[in-house]
């Protein structure tokens, strides 16, 4: 086989498509190049295409109506409530067996909640509070008012702070009335009010006066949950605590002032049942402000719980927050009613 059967020498091709060598445009015509390169395709003067590129998953539609999505309960729920039933059975078992017993629950609380307190004042203030005078005297707080009443009890009180101010010289003076004066508070704010726990204890029907004080305190933190997380819309100290409602407040004072009535009538010797509606409304009010003036010190501190020992509830002192300060109302109404002893 020979060049010709090609048409034309190899280099110079002819025939009658051919019109010859194509010359470059002159730059000022604006007759356009012809198209080169691989992936020009001659038999369709188109430029090349673009690969499609891989199609990206749709984004997931919205919820069409997030309004009806369940409110979250804000906790673990079936943490909350195995470990509350279980402090339940121990304080209710130590309560109805020996008296002494209990007061060494009051103690432990106490101890445990001083502790807390004291670790998160340091560490979020730099605060030292010194926790082995206050853990002394708080007991010895606890075990007097069992004993000797109030009278033993102020005594108490005012050792406790003179130990704390001793103890506290054995430092640099640098922060000496800032730590003594936390420290002077702890003692009042932690053992101080759970030494009204012990003086209802003392007394003939003590055992059923500390149950009367936790049942009202239970029942108005649950009446105030359990309305204000299903009704809740108006905010009770948004600026203190957001998840209080107003609704919440109502529904703990009714809870409250119902088992009141109920406690001062069946439990309390020589109670009678409008007692127990006054009371309940003052456990109501008495433990609300203690939860808020709690959250006033978290808030202050910049944490959401003073402790993780108690799961689904934070710390110990996440569960005094309300007894503290109620402990003082139910031993003053129990004497105003029906007497100290």
């Amino acid at each position: 086989m020979n060049d010709s059967s090609w048409g034309a020498p190899s280099g110079a091709p002819s025939g009658p498509g051919y019109a010859g060598p194509r010359l470059p445009p002159d730059p000022g015509s604006t007759e356009r190049a012809a198209p080169t390169g691989p992936a020009y395709d001659a038999f369709r003067d188109v430029p090349p295409q673009p690969m499609p590129k891989p199609q990206e998953p749709m984004p997931s539609a919205p919820d069409p109506a997030p309004s009806r999505q369940k409110k979250n309960a804000g906790r673990d729920l079936g943490a909350a409530i195995g470990v509350g039933v279980g402090l339940g059975v121990v304080i209710l078992a130590a309560l109805f067996v020996v008296k002494a017993v209990f007061v060494g629950v009051i103690v432990v609380a106490v101890v445990v909640g001083l502790w807390e307190l004291t670790s998160r004042l340091r560490e979020r203030k730099g605060i030292h509070a010194p926790l082995v005078p206050l853990a002394v005297g708080g007991t010895a707080m606890v075990v007097a008012g069992y004993v000797r009443d109030t009278e033993g009890a102020w005594v108490a009180v005012a050792l406790t702070a003179l130990a704390v101010l001793a103890w506290r010289m054995t430092q640099p003076p640098e922060g000496y009335l800032r730590d003594v004066t936390a420290g002077v508070f702890a003692a009042f704010y932690v053992p101080f009010l759970a030494t009204f726990v012990a003086m209802l204890l003392s007394a003939d029907d003590g055992p059923r006066r500390v149950l009367t004080f936790l049942i009202l305190t239970v029942v108005s933190d649950t009446g105030a949950y359990a309305v204000g997380w299903r009704f809740g819309t108006h905010k009770l100290a948004p600026r203190i605590s957001p998840g209080k409602t107003r609704e919440g407040l109502v529904g703990a004072v009714a809870f409250a002032m119902v088992a009141g009535a109920l406690c001062m009538q069946f439990l309390i010797d020589g109670g009678i049942w409008w007692q127990g509606l006054l009371l309940g409304l003052a456990v109501a009010v008495s433990a609300t402000v203690g939860d808020l003036g709690e959250s006033m010190i978290k808030r202050d501190l910049g944490i959401k719980d003073m402790g993780t020992l108690l799961p689904g509830h934070g710390g110990i002192m996440d569960r005094l927050d309300s007894l503290l300060p109620t402990a003082p109302v139910v031993w003053l109404l129990m004497a105003v009613f029906v007497g100290a002893a």
